[in-house]
């Protein structure tokens, strides 16, 4: 292990966490950037707009960076057992861990955590991710997992999930997935066509595209939750069983989608009992006086007499014309 750096064995690349992996970090270091330069302009906002500001632009990035963000996360089920069971397969030798199963939409992580963690001499601490992605093949992966000698319960639980395991859970939760995450980029594409919408002088729109995204997030967590299996191939480890149950994920999408149906509601009904208010709130209040002033006057500049003498005179001329 010294050798290695705190590599373990036959691990030659970095392993991938269940929740935090690198494509999530990107996208909330991205949305964050995004937040952080629009709070740079705030200081030069004056008044309640600057609170309405801040109010929009933190909602509406919360909202995009959920819709992105779940694609990469492992927690859409989860479950969680603590049972003996073997360590190696064909072998007695029995060791007491937390084995837990974590489901997302591109594949899942299965980890193993010893009580306590140093036991048999060796660091029981494994977390691997088996992809099913399009491109991936979790055949392949779950082949590698075997010639690198992985432990019997990770070995167990991937193959339920395998392409050619009677439990079919594969093409359940992998179209599943699939499904969910087409529906997640729609959300994502009527999530940035109502902020466009938001920032001109049309703010129902806005509110309808907000109603659309909402859909759209609903409609992926149906697909989701019609697509996964629910039959009765269990997963034991004695007399315990992984019993996977909806994670955070799937629970931050369904709050999200809501909020998106909330946000398209109030701002439906405030356009239709009061247009004025949301104009202002969205800073989007004109006024129309003063742009018809604009357009219908010439500017005299009161310091150059002689524009101020031509402009005299000229108002003189057409008063005597008009008499």
């Amino acid at each position: 292990m010294t050798l290695f750096d705190g590599i373990y064995p036959f691990y030659p690349q970095p392993r991938k966490p269940f929740v935090f992996n690198f494509n999530l970090i990107v996208v909330i270091v991205v949305f964050l950037v995004i937040a952080c330069s629009f709070l740079l302009i705030l200081p030069g906002i004056r008044g309640r707009a600057r609170i309405y500001w801040l109010l929009r632009v933190i909602v509406s990035l919360f909202i995009g960076g959920v819709i992105v963000a779940v694609h990469f996360t492992s927690d859409w089920e989860s479950a969680q057992v603590t049972a003996n069971t073997s360590y190696k397969s064909f072998s007695p030798v029995a060791v007491r861990a937390d084995i837990g199963l974590h489901i997302g939409l591109a594949g899942i992580n299965v980890t193993l955590v010893g009580k306590p963690v140093d036991q048999l001499n060796e660091t029981i601490s494994y977390n691997e991710f088996f992809a099913w992605w399009f491109g991936a093949d979790y055949d392949q992966d779950y082949k590698e997992g075997l010639e690198r000698g992985l432990p019997y319960p990770i070995l167990y639980v991937a193959e339920k999930f395998s392409e050619h395991s009677p439990c079919a859970l594969h093409g359940q939760y992998r179209m599943a997935g699939h499904y969910a995450s087409a529906t997640l980029w729609v959300a994502f594409c009527a999530w940035l066509v109502a902020n466009m919408l938001f920032s001109m002088p049309v703010p129902v729109y806005g509110g309808q595209m907000m109603l659309v995204t909402g859909a759209f997030m609903i409609f992926a967590l149906l697909s989701f939750f019609t697509g996964r299996n629910t039959s009765t191939c269990a997963i034991h480890f004695g007399p315990a069983a992984l019993q996977p149950v909806f994670g955070v994920s799937f629970w931050l999408t369904l709050a999200t989608g809501l909020l998106c149906f909330l946000i398209g509601i109030v701002v439906i009904t405030l356009h239709s009992l009061s247009p004025g208010l949301l104009k202002a709130f969205l800073d989007l209040c004109e006024d129309e006086e003063e742009d018809e002033g604009m357009l219908g006057e010439v500017y005299i500049n009161p310091h150059i007499p002689q524009l101020k003498t031509f402009s005299s005179s000229h108002n003189f001329s057409l008063t005597i014309k008009n008499s």
